[in-house]
């Protein structure tokens, strides 16, 4: 799978700024960040990411509820989507895939190694 965009959904500004530093480190990647679900809805449906990183707990509109509304959009069902998260329990990972979630980084995550991380998510996927 080809990335170029990534969408990047968390409310806490630091770690926004954290892992878009991390993120553009990569060649060719272009990131755009998002602070809530709606935000990243909008952005997702204006100008869709080959990827979005997606804060699970974000008030709001949450990363389960943001990824149902992406699901239900003709024009973002098919972009993959990774959470990002602290709650990284076996149950919790099974109903975050269950979901329809590409695979889950946990936070606190490596900014160095986040787009590899991402990056072994993706292949992991059928079809990649």
């Amino acid at each position: 799978m080809n990335i170029e965009k990534v969408l990047l959904v968390d409310d806490d500004k630091n770690i926004r700024l954290i892992a878009q530093i991390g993120l553009e480190d990569t060649p060719d990647w272009i990131v755009t960040t998002a602070e809530s679900g709606a935000e990243a809805i909008a952005k997702a449906t204006a100008d869709p990411p080959d990827l979005i990183l997606l804060d699970m707990m974000m008030p709001g509109m949450d990363g389960k509820s943001t990824l149902v509304k992406l699901r239900a959009n003709e024009s973002t069902s098919h972009i993959p989507i990774i959470f990002m998260t602290a709650k990284v329990q076996t149950q919790e990972l099974e109903s975050y895939l269950a979901l329809g979630a590409a695979g889950v980084i946990s936070k606190p995550f490596d900014p160095i190694t986040l787009s590899a991380d991402i990056k072994r998510v993706l292949s992991s996927l059928p079809d990649s």
